[in-house]
């Protein structure tokens, strides 16, 4: 049989269409910053392509700057953003925000990992101007953040909001009320290589990369045409949202009837259709993540490896998990999940959970 593969928020497996014009692009060839035949049809296929994302999550064209990546897209917004501003950064964020903004006030969440709006108001109302940096969706646990409410309280105290939609883009509707929003496109089913940063109408950001005035000035380096050329063509399937989402409420009706010990991280709130954290107490997430890879089931930790190692996780202690926040594995759907991949999962992290609570007995 062949591997499960439950991973998709490390990366989605790659979309055919996605495939198709990555190699369409790299056979074409051409530089877009050139201005013979060759360059000027590289040119049209860049701009169509931003055309193409840019309508895709409903923004202007002029106002879209491709990146490397997601981690790239966060470190523009976040380092043109705060230049004279207070940072205030969510608890569960992404590495990738943290290490842009290692100076950052820390804003709590609530124990479903949602934002703590009450705090946020607090913040916002003393100190000077701020710049807010939440996520669309957690990356561990799938949660989604009142991202309406918070703009709001934003906008009420003169602040400005970076958005990391990494996870969100093409699994939920993205919030329309941002100054910055990041996307990459292996997260997408694109190919790495490819992101993008929109900013809204009027705003501009000084180049975190100079180079020679790509990206109308606000990115330097030469554009990797056939990654973004996948990124614009990675569009989900009609009906992708709710077949994952139907998955996913198997498996965790699956879970909570194998293992009523089990918990689901964030359950009570609003989350990807696509994920599920399940923590097994007094079980480490690394035993578990090479015991469900052994039996050919392909998850991750909550937490990110460091040397091989996994950690305990920020997000689940973050969340108020003690001890058990190194104890949660994270099961995130890809587009192309077979039909039995609830079955299939709940069938080996069963047979994992008896044989590592026997050996423990």
């Amino acid at each position: 049989m062949e591997p499960l593969y439950l991973d998709a928020n490390a990366t989605e497996p790659l979309r055919p269409a996605a495939r198709a014009a990555v190699i369409t692009a790299l056979e074409a060839g051409g530089n877009p910053s050139s201005v013979h035949a060759d360059g000027r049809a590289a040119r049209r296929r860049l701009e169509e392509a931003r055309e193409a994302v840019a309508a895709r999550f409903g923004a202007r064209p002029g106002d879209l700057v491709f990146t490397a990546g997601g981690t790239e897209a966060n470190a523009i917004a976040v380092r043109g953003l705060s230049r004279g501003r207070r940072l205030l950064v969510g608890a569960t964020e992404h590495p990738a925000v943290l290490a842009a903004a290692p100076e950052a006030e820390v804003l709590p969440v609530l124990p479903d990992g949602t934002a703590d709006l009450d705090a946020l108001a607090r913040r916002l109302a003393t100190g000077g101007p701020a710049l807010v940096c939440l996520m669309a969706a957690n990356n561990e646990t799938g949660v989604l953040h009142p991202l309406a409410e918070v703009a709001a309280l934003c906008r009420a105290q003169g602040a400005l909001l970076h958005v990391d939609a990494v996870q969100a883009a093409g699994r939920v509707p993205l919030p329309a009320n941002y100054d910055t929003l990041a996307l990459s496109g292996h997260k997408l089913g694109g190919p790495p290589g490819a992101g993008a940063l929109l900013l809204r109408p009027g705003l501009d950001l000084p180049a975190l990369v100079a180079g020679g005035g790509q990206e109308r000035g606000r990115r330097g380096g030469t554009e990797p045409l056939p990654a973004i050329a996948g990124l614009a063509a990675a569009v989900p399937e009609p009906g992708e949202t709710a077949r994952l989402a139907a998955l996913r409420d198997r498996i965790e009706a699956g879970l909570r009837a194998i293992a009523p010990d089990a918990v689901i991280a964030g359950a009570g709130a609003p989350r990807l259709p696509n994920t599920v954290n399940v923590i097994l107490p007094g079980v480490p997430a690394e035993t578990q993540v090479i015991a469900l890879d052994l039996a050919g089931v392909r998850v991750s930790a909550g937490a990110a490896c460091s040397s091989g190692k996994v950690g305990q996780s920020p997000v689940l202690a973050a969340m108020g998990f003690g001890e058990d926040a190194g104890c949660g594995i994270r099961v995130s759907l890809p587009w192309n999940a077979p039909a039995d991949a609830a079955e299939r999962f709940l069938a080996a992290w069963g047979a994992m959970r008896d044989r590592l609570r026997r050996g423990a007995a």
